[in-house]
């Protein structure tokens, strides 16, 4: 079945579920976009849910969301957006256009990702971090924003990608590091400090060294 809250909007020109997506909220959805259920868009944050008010999503053109996939409210999507399955971001994200995120990635609140970025599956991206434009994010990496868990949300940071910079395969990135324009973070790096742009950080904990060549990003 699908749901619709008292104020979601029907859209012309794109595919939606027939059966198991569930909408609240004002939703608005561009021209062409595929949607596969099940999905959830518009669930409320924590603070809306108790006082049941529904604020919705907006996505853009040519977007294609795969079954699984809960969108939190509040949330701005730019055109051409693809996900996998079971993706979960949740409220006051926004992202640009002709990104895409891989199956099962984490994306919490209050976070900014720029456009033809590139997240693979299974990657964790916290509260309040800032992913630059036309950055790569390998598959099953995580960025944190607490050194010393638990603290108040009020001392939550996420890293810095700054733009054309590549992560790669599970690497770990701690709270309010800046990984510089063009720079590389090596699979499995633990990167404790900041990575000054055109560089690479390798190891564990991370050294900072020349990028290869053949890696060069303008």
């Amino acid at each position: 079945m699908i749901y619709l809250s008292f104020d979601a909007t029907s859209f012309a020109q794109h595919n939606l579920g027939a059966y198991f997506t569930i909408q609240y909220g004002t939703n608005k959805i561009g021209e062409n976009a595929q949607l596969f259920d099940p999905l959830t868009l518009g669930f409320p944050s924590r603070e809306h849910l108790g006082k049941m008010e529904f604020s919705g999503v907006k996505i853009g053109n040519n977007a294609v969301l795969r079954s699984g996939s809960i969108i939190y409210c509040e949330v701005t999507i730019g055109d051409r957006f693809q996900c996998g399955h079971n993706v979960l971001i949740r409220e006051k994200t926004v992202i640009g256009d002709n990104t895409s995120i891989g199956t099962a990635s984490v994306i919490e609140g209050y976070t900014t990702i720029g456009s033809n970025t590139s997240i693979q599956s299974m990657v964790f991206i916290p509260t309040n971090t800032e992913i630059g434009d036309n950055v790569f994010i390998g598959p099953a990496a995580t960025l944190t924003n607490d050194r010393y868990p638990p603290t108040g949300r009020p001392e939550l940071k996420g890293p810095i990608l700054d733009d054309n910079s590549v992560i790669g395969a599970k690497a770990v990135i701690l709270p309010r590091v800046r990984i510089g324009k063009g720079a590389a973070v090596a699979a499995g790096a633990v990167v404790t400090r900041d990575v000054p742009a055109g560089k690479m950080a390798i190891g564990s904990p991370a050294k900072v060294r020349e990028l290869p060549r053949e890696m060069g990003r303008d």
